[in-house]
């Protein structure tokens, strides 16, 4: 009986793009109630993997540079003129030095209580679906005012855990409502959570693909991707961080962390 082919193990390295500019949260990255700046707080979090072989900043200027190095981290400056975090990281993840790893890992910089085993889980994704381009995650949906939340992405996806379809509605759409299917197992519906893994080769190549009308429609970037046709690979975790977006939220990890 043949063996089952183990799958390659692919070499990664997590990228937190960062800028200053923030609607709801302005310089959000910087903050620094707790003794470490929001930032550090990150890339702490992102060190916790185990696969990844390092992490870098892309900071969009130098004041964010200072602030990376200040805490010893590594940092490469980009400057302005970047449509989206993702081209901010994927022009660094083009760098010569960068030539030898497989998979890149776009860490949001205001994700400072994602759990490493969540990076490392979207590199394993990205060995076990051989023919996707890219990896993210989702987490079970418990309640209706978060399933109808714009703000919050749903995702669905196939028996093979390939994305069909991102949204801020509330999808599947259900024709006749029950309570019990926020409860269910397996679960009926599913948040999405803004942490990717990309194949190199096909980031560095992705703006060559133009916005499509799905992706404009929502405003929700990796759907370009969906709408050209490539798969994406979703995971589950059971549990999702907390993204920082606003000051409540941060007042919220502030003493999280001084009750630590």
């Amino acid at each position: 009986m043949a063996l089952a082919a183990t799958p390659k193990q692919l070499s990664s390295y997590v990228f937190i793009p960062a800028r200053a500019a923030s609607t709801r949260l302005p310089e959000k990255l910087l903050l620094n109630e707790t003794g470490k700046p929001l930032l550090q707080h990150t890339y702490e979090a992102a060190l916790q993997a185990s696969r990844p072989l390092g992490v870098c900043v892309a900071a969009e200027d130098d004041r964010l540079a200072r602030a990376v190095l200040r805490f010893g981290g590594q940092v490469v400056v980009t400057g302005p003129g970047y449509a989206s975090g993702t081209d901010r990281v994927a022009a660094v993840a083009a760098e010569t030095r960068f030539a030898g790893i497989d998979v890149v890992v776009n860490m949001q910089g205001d994700e400072p209580e994602l759990a490493g085993a969540a990076i490392d889980r979207v590199v394993q994704l990205l060995e076990q679906h051989p023919h996707a381009v890219m990896s993210t995650l989702a987490t079970p949906i418990r309640t209706r005012s978060q399933l109808e939340d714009p703000s919050c992405v749903k995702v669905v996806f196939n028996d093979r855990q390939e994305a069909i379809y991102f949204s801020r509605a509330a999808i599947p759409h259900v024709r006749d409502w029950d309570e019990d299917l926020l409860s269910a197992e397996p679960p009926t519906f599913f948040q999405h959570i803004g942490l990717y893994a990309y194949r190199r080769d096909f980031l560095i190549q992705l703006n060559q693909l133009p916005p499509s009308r799905l992706e404009q429609l929502e405003g929700l970037e990796q759907l370009r991707v969906v709408e050209a046709g490539y798969s994406i690979a979703v995971g589950i975790i059971s549990h999702a961080g907390c993204g920082i977006d606003t000051q409540s939220d941060y007042r919220r990890f502030v003493a999280r962390q001084r009750s630590a």
